[in-house]
């Protein structure tokens, strides 16, 4: 796999603060796609599974899932930037499996790339970091991999597509190209390798998607926080 220098990606430091995160892109301050996702995302479906496992053990199985996917990120990260990186962790064990299988399977139509590890933002609204811009199957493409616990359905998987569809949009508004494609690239640690594809008109219907839970983050950050609404309840109550 070479590399493409067709686009000339920024550099954005990010800042995580009470859980959200934020991107510095030439002195604006903007959210992050998976901010702007929790923050409007349906929790039913998680809440109920931390009262079923409890709340620390709902936290353990997060936590190493998230050190393992960082992991299994960072191999890959290495492998397409042709440098040598070893973690002799548990985690590190495992995740290199997973990268493994990725880099075999789920690379193996891509001849070329744009960039890993990028960082994106459509001007004046949000930003974000996907892993892979590249030329798959000849078509231009952000691909974003993924590990799981178990295989993982299409309809379990939404937020994943938003986020291909966010950074598609953001690509094409700054670079001016024509993103086709999206692929979310998944594994487990036993080794089942998934992959999921959205395109041209998919991708499309997914961007309209996107700007819905984008306006309903805006709409969401317009409203008075809830002390802010007592108080305003508490001040008409004194005036009656």
């Amino acid at each position: 796999m070479k590399k493409n220098k067709k686009y000339s990606y920024v550099q954005a430091a990010s800042t995580t603060t009470q859980g959200s995160r934020t991107y510095d892109v030439h002195g604006i301050r903007l959210p992050s796609v998976t901010t702007i996702l929790a923050k409007t995302k349906d929790q039913t479906y998680l809440t109920k599974w931390k009262n079923k496992v409890g709340y620390e053990e709902a936290e353990r199985i997060k936590n190493y899932a998230s050190k393992r996917g960082t992991a299994m990120h960072k191999f890959i990260e290495k492998y397409i930037q042709k440098s040598g990186y070893k973690d002799l962790t548990p985690i590190g064990q495992e995740a290199q499996w997973m990268a493994q299988k990725i880099i075999s399977t789920g690379l193996l139509p891509v001849k070329e790339y744009y960039g890993s590890e990028v960082t994106l933002y459509y001007p004046g609204l949000y930003a974000g970091s996907t892993d892979l811009i590249c030329l798959h199957n000849d078509m231009e493409t952000i691909v974003d991999f993924k590990q799981a616990n178990r295989p993982k359905k299409e309809e379990w998987i939404e937020d994943y597509f938003l986020q291909i569809a966010a950074y598609a949009m953001a690509h094409d508004e700054v670079y001016r190209s024509q993103i086709r494609q999206g692929i979310i690239m998944v594994c487990t640690p036993d080794l089942y390798y998934q992959e999921f594809k959205i395109q041209d008109t998919n991708l499309k219907r997914w961007k309209h998607k996107w700007l819905a839970r984008l306006d309903a983050y805006h709409e969401l950050m317009r409203e008075p926080q809830i002390d802010n609404k007592e108080l305003l309840y508490e001040f008409e109550k004194d005036q009656a």
